[in-house]
């Protein structure tokens, strides 16, 4: 797009990152705010800029609102204990900002002072994304965030002892009894209402008002909210005042764990996040292991990888499509029928590479985990084959029905400026017309050499949702062919220092036993520094930010989840809905709890 466009259109996007432009940022900033910056620096190509914590409202309005620079995007806020680092004060904020105008990426580092009390302003007001992702920070860490409009927990109990992400609080995990008997107390009051029916008014959230209007509660059940989510709704008659969703009923601890593991040993944990992504999930973390540790992998790997990864956005999508469709009633249980099937046929071929369907773990740091057996490229073939035919089918059976048509046009709807102020990517933000997809913004895996389609809407409702996902998935089968097309032969996986090498070298040759004892038994040790990196999945942008100390654990692992940013917009496109319409935005945002509470 032209430059005089992206500047024209206020919610364009720039397919051509400026790298250099990224450099310029980073001095402006420094001649602009000369008490403000502390220290900038350049690693594996991200710009980082420290701030002071005092000035970070004053350089982030700046980056946000002049028109040279336009950071209208905040990917991600996260934070580290420097505790084990020597470096004082203990606590940082580090803020991911992405132009989409200019297709730039700035890391803000926020050091906050007072280690016993650690305070830094928050900048919901500048990027109401910030919200969760900050009371995020204070659930796991302990900082609080001055001017955040809600700052509670948001993951754990409102009791939890602690912060689990500070580097002083102990691993572990909560008892569980093993072995229990009719007699044990909790089973006393087994059949009997052993709560209130109403909600207790220091329970309501803030800003409702259950004197005026009806508070129910919703969930946690699986069906129809995709995972176990619970959600405080505020009624007038049927019509949705506010909804407000709690989490935390699946909290996995994830990130903490990632932080006493090696990090290839992180891989499979990828896979159980959002367990309809797991190459994708795989991919995101080892490309960000890669950039830490500064490799590249072999042309056949990432051929590997594009397809897989394709592969797994249309069984995504299809989950997707005959679960929401059920919901919904559209066309009941037929469609969804007709969708496993399809996503069956793509289980087999992850069953024929790695040996799982679900969890597969087949994306390793390095390359692949194994090559694709002989049978691979005429499986895939035949899929691709007929899958279109399989897509046409689906929309004959939505697109003009008049059920699905009355369940979505209209419902949830959204603008193209809430949705990028709210963080919101994928589907949902393309919906609005913003033709944001990394496999084009910010492209991996070599997908700038693959011709295809950044598929948008306009209208921002749940139809246009579903329109935007059937495009994708014809997309994806573009995306595979040429992929196939073009896979070279050659090795799958990078030396033996960084993946295991081949199992049958084992057996002759003594330097290969040599790298896989000590692969095995020290890991990797990438150096000190701190990348971010993301990519496209089916439910919009997973990003990894990885911090290295050195050794050979991460010191520091932030998962950027797209099922927990976007759920953030439930409420703000479910008010004045009813409560019916509910389901079809927890469905058309599509939502994997595991990922949310990882």
């Amino acid at each position: 797009m032209p430059l005089e466009q992206v500047l024209d259109t206020p919610t364009a996007v720039s397919y051509t990152p400026d790298y250099e432009g990224e450099r310029a940022v980073v001095e402006t900033l420094r001649q602009r705010f000369p008490d403000a910056v502390l220290a900038t620096e350049e690693f594996r190509g991200d710009q980082v800029v420290t701030v002071r914590a005092d000035r970070l409202l004053d350089v982030a309005r700046f980056l946000r609102d002049d028109p040279e620079l336009r950071f209208n995007y905040l990917v991600d806020v996260t934070s580290y204990d420097r505790l084990h680092l020597g470096e004082t004060p203990r606590f940082a904020t580090v803020y991911q900002l992405h132009s989409m105008p200019y297709n730039r990426r700035l890391r803000l580092l926020v050091p906050v002072p007072n280690d016993t009390n650690p305070v830094v302003p928050s900048v919901v007001e500048l990027w109401p994304g910030a919200n969760w992702m900050e009371r995020e920070i204070y659930d796991l860490m302990g900082i609080r965030f001055q001017g955040h409009p809600d700052l509670r927990r948001i993951l754990l109990p409102h009791n939890w002892d602690g912060h689990p992400l500070r580097k002083d609080y102990p691993l572990g995990s909560e008892p569980v009894p093993f072995s229990v008997n009719w007699s044990e107390p909790e089973f006393q009051d087994l059949g009997r209402q052993v709560l209130k029916p109403e909600l207790p008014l220091e329970n309501v959230p803030r800003g409702m008002d259950p004197e005026k209007y009806i508070v129910v509660n919703m969930g946690p059940q699986h069906p129809s909210t995709h995972g176990v989510l619970r959600l405080i709704v505020e009624l007038e008659g049927e019509r949705i005042k506010q909804v407000v969703p709690d989490l935390g009923f699946l909290h996995s601890g994830f990130e903490k764990q990632a932080e006493n593991i090696r990090y290839k040993d992180f891989v499979y944990y990828t896979d159980r996040m959002d367990y309809t992504q797991a190459m994708n999930n795989n991919l995101g973390y080892v490309l960000a292991v890669e950039k830490l540790l500064g490799i590249e992998v072999p042309p056949r790997a990432r051929v590997i990888r594009v397809i897989m990864s394709e592969l797994q956005r249309l069984a995504a999508h299809l989950l997707w499509l005959g679960t929401h469709s059920m919901d919904l009633a559209g066309s009941g249980l037929a469609l969804l029928m007709y969708a496993f099937r399809e996503r069956e046929e793509i289980l087999d071929i992850f069953e024929m590479v790695s040996g799982a369907r679900l969890t597969t773990s087949y994306i390793q740091i390095g390359g692949v985990w194994k090559d694709v057996p002989p049978a691979f490229e005429r499986r895939v073939r035949d899929f691709i084959a007929y899958m279109p035919a399989r897509i046409d089918d689906y929309e004959r059976m939505l697109t003009r029905n008049p059920i699905w048509r009355h369940r979505t046009i209209g419902v949830g709807k959204i603008t193209a400026e809430q949705a990028i102020a709210m963080s919101v990517t994928g589907p949902v933000l393309r919906s609005t017309g913003v033709p944001y997809d990394l496999r084009r913004v910010r492209p991996y895996c070599g997908y700038e050499e693959y011709d295809f389609d950044v598929i948008t809407a306009t209208d921002g409702d749940a139809y246009a949702r579903y329109m935007v996902r059937m495009g994708e998935m014809r997309q994806s089968l573009r995306i595979i062919e040429q992929a196939l097309d073009r896979l070279p032969d050659g090795p799958y996986k990078a030396g033996p220092k960084v993946s295991p090498p081949p199992r049958e070298l084992l057996d002759t040759s003594m330097e290969a036993l040599i790298h896989h004892f000590k692969l095995f038994t020290e890991g990797i040790k990438p150096p000190r520094g701190q990348v971010y990196h993301s990519i496209e999945n089916q439910k919009g942008e997973f990003g990894i930010f990885l911090m290295s100390d050195g050794s050979n654990k991460p010191y520091r692992t932030h998962v950027r989840g797209p099922s927990f940013v976007n759920l953030q917009i439930l409420d703000l496109m479910s008010r004045d809905h009813l409560v019916a319409d509910l389901i079809t935005n927890i469905g058309s945002i599509d939502i994997v709890l595991g990922e949310v509470d990882r």
